[in-house]
């Protein structure tokens, strides 16, 4: 496969719920809907997502609204804008850098840095099984 897509839900502290990896000729917005439709929990456990501005759009956010029950609030970089002009230096954008700082730790995982497997099912494994040792190493 030439290029992949990887699309995680994590909670507030930045630990996967799930994970999705699909072919690069999908949207964000397709490949969200195919991420959310996986959930192997019911989606009433969450209230809020929160996304990049790739996922905006209304008929998406209705989506989520219909078929899961939740908010979608899009992060935007607008919102940046405004708060670097009030402080000087990086401002990372408003909860978007949890999701960063997951995949920056799944980038730790040396199968995880560059796309070594050939199907995405493979890189759905290697993520739950990186994201699985670290939080088995937060608990001891």
């Amino acid at each position: 496969m030439k290029g992949r897509k990887r699309h995680i839900l994590v909670d507030t502290d930045g630990l996967l719920l799930q994970g999705h990896v699909h072919a690069t000729n999908i949207q964000e917005r397709a490949g969200a809907k195919l991420l959310l439709q996986s959930l192997r929990f019911p989606a009433h456990r969450l209230r809020l997502i929160w996304a990049d501005a790739g996922h905006w759009g209304r008929k998406f956010a209705a989506w989520v609204q219909e078929n899961c029950g939740v908010v979608l609030d899009v992060v935007s970089r607008n919102e940046l804008v405004n708060r670097q002009k009030e402080h000087k230096g990086y401002v990372p954008l408003p909860r978007r850098w949890v999701v960063e700082r997951a995949f920056a730790w799944l980038g730790r995982c040396r199968r995880l840095s560059k796309g070594y497997e050939q199907n995405t099912r493979s890189s759905e494994a290697w993520i739950l099984l990186a994201m699985t040792s670290l939080m088995v190493r937060r608990l001891t």
